[in-house]
């Protein structure tokens, strides 16, 4: 703050600038803004990382940050952008019938084995296996190998996987830990007002941090974290819900997004931060900042994460909330994740690009021209219920490229778990070594490469010895 007076001081508009306090883009923010008022992120030259500052009222935050730009003892001043949640709420009455058409396998003690249902939920009896009614991004696809459980042309071939974890000795990809930056989890009781989802375990997470409120209860108040944090390692063989894909991983909630699913960039270079500096080995980010924005607060956090060998995934966006792929998932070795749908198709809310790595089940509606039968399901998984901090349900809306990065995260603790993809000492070709296997064993879906990266995410193959 000393260095900084003088810089500003000069400047006929920057009259006073403060250190901006946590949650301080809390405040409203307009659609034509996409950035919290009154404030600008600054780095000074030798110093790290860059910080959040208020400008006194009246002065415009664009001026501001380009007047600063010229100051050669300025590394750089950028309005402290607003990313938000990368999740389609279009689908409220995606299409659920036929799932009584199915039959559920017989037992498998190697699988997981959940009902499919919450307790008095209608959606299905339930029943061994029934979690396959719903989950169709986690079943094999045709070609992908014997199994005595449905397939699906999206799926994901996570019971391959499963099986491979078991056979390694890290069933569900235990000891592995993913970092969830999202709205929070709702992954504890707090008095009357906030209670655990029934599908998570209390022993299932560690320490996490909220970056919103400046405390450490990061809880949920939207339902869209809980939801990426269900798919990512919803616990399983509990007779609730449904199951995540790396079910037995441990799981860290760091909250940077608010109720309304929107976050600030120095509170979510900071959420990367901490991710990294307790031991994060995956971290997940299920937002996006308006297209084409410059976000060097979060680059920095990502490339720090990046020299400590820790795996970043992030949502590619969503056509209509973007309109390009955008950060984080164009940051520095972030794995950029695109969204497919129950048919294998490209979604038509997937977005096309360099920033594309991998595309994963995202559900909802296909492009066009998708050659497979059209199913639009979303995907599934228990969360809060709308509006409530108390209520869980399994919703039909939720589509989109949150949904996808989620299993790319899942996928990479299992692969990390496996132990297929050789550890090295130097944790940047660890990071490397990782990227490349999940998009070296994806299944390529006959799609130009800046639509589909590496193709759809094949768990099952990219676990196999």
């Amino acid at each position: 703050m000393r260095r900084l007076l003088p810089i500003l001081a000069p400047l006929a508009l920057l009259a006073l600038a403060v250190p901006a306090s946590a949650g301080a883009a809390r405040q409203a923010v307009g659609p034509a803004h996409g950035f919290a008022p009154r404030q600008l992120v600054v780095k000074f030259e030798g110093e790290r990382p860059g910080q959040a500052v208020r400008i006194a009222p009246g002065v415009g935050v664009r001026s501001a940050a380009a007047a600063l730009r010229r100051n050669p003892r300025v590394d750089y001043a950028e309005p402290n952008y607003i990313a938000t949640a990368s999740a389609e709420a279009t689908v409220a009455s995606a299409v659920v019938a036929g799932d009584s058409a199915v039959e559920p396998a017989p037992p498998d003690l190697t699988l997981p084995d959940d009902p499919g249902t919450l307790d008095g939920a209608s959606e299905a009896s339930a029943g061994v296996g029934q979690w396959t009614l719903k989950q169709w991004n986690f079943l094999a696809y045709e070609g992908a190998g014997t199994t005595r459980l449905p397939i699906s042309p999206g799926g994901i071939d996570a019971i391959g996987a499963w099986r491979n974890l078991a056979a390694a000795g890290r069933p569900g990809a235990e000891g592995v830990t993913v970092a969830v930056l999202d709205t929070g989890v709702a992954y504890r009781d707090r008095g009357r007002r906030f209670r655990r989802s029934p599908d998570f375990a209390a022993g299932q997470f560690v320490k996490g941090r909220d970056f919103v409120d400046g405390d450490r209860l990061p809880l949920d108040e939207n339902g869209h974290g809980t939801h990426v944090a269900g798919t990512i390692a919803e616990r399983t063989d509990n007779g609730i819900g449904l199951t995540g894909l790396a079910y037995r991983a441990k799981l860290m909630p760091v909250r940077v997004l608010d109720r309304q699913g929107r976050g600030d960039a120095a509170s979510i270079a900071r959420g990367i931060r901490y991710a990294v500096a307790h031991h994060a080995q995956v971290i997940n980010m299920s937002f996006n900042f308006d297209c084409g924005k410059q976000v060097p607060v979060v680059d920095e956090a990502l490339r720090d994460a990046y020299r400590h060998g820790v795996v970043a995934v992030a949502s590619a966006g969503n056509l209509g909330a973007e309109s390009c792929v955008s950060a984080p998932a164009t940051g520095p070795r972030v794995i950029g994740v695109g969204g497919t749908t129950e048919g294998g198709c490209l979604g038509d809310y997937s977005l096309t690009g360099k920033g594309i790595d991998l595309l994963a089940p995202g559900g909802g509606d296909p492009v066009p021209d998708c050659p497979t039968v059209s199913v639009s399901r979303p995907i599934y998984q228990v969360t809060l219920r709308r509006r409530s901090t108390r209520q869980f349900g399994i919703p039909s809306d939720y589509v989109g490229t949150s949904m996808a990065a989620a299993h790319v995260s899942g996928a990479t603790a299992l692969v990390i778990a496996s132990g297929v993809v050789k550890v090295h000492r130097n944790p940047k070709a660890r990071v490397k070594a990782l990227t490349k296997r999940l998009r070296r064993t994806a299944r390529k879906l006959k799609l130009p490469q800046l639509a589909q990266g590496g193709g759809l995410l094949d768990v099952g193959r990219a676990t196999a010895r």
